[in-house]
């Protein structure tokens, strides 16, 4: 039993092309955002880079807290408890 295969082709509904060319320029436009994005993040991150090596982050002199310690006797020994 053998069939005969047959194809039909269905015509686009009028305005389909418009609305075809419609979607690729968003998507167009997507990418090109995407690209223009990716390329401001690389120049960014050159930047960085480039000021990094420009002047190094000042090496900073931070004050720090001596710790409070009491020293105890007992006997002949001395303890000393730091917090």
């Amino acid at each position: 039993m053998g069939g005969t295969a047959s194809a039909i082709e269905i015509p686009p509904p009028a305005g389909s092309n418009a609305l075809a060319g419609q979607v690729r320029d968003g998507e167009l436009r997507a990418l090109r955002n995407q690209i223009q994005r990716q390329q401001f993040q690389q120049q960014q991150q050159q930047d960085r880079v480039q000021d990094r090596r420009i002047a190094p982050p000042p090496v900073l002199d931070v004050p720090r807290m001596k710790p409070t310690c009491q020293t105890q006797t007992y006997g002949n020994k001395y303890l000393k408890n730091c917090r």
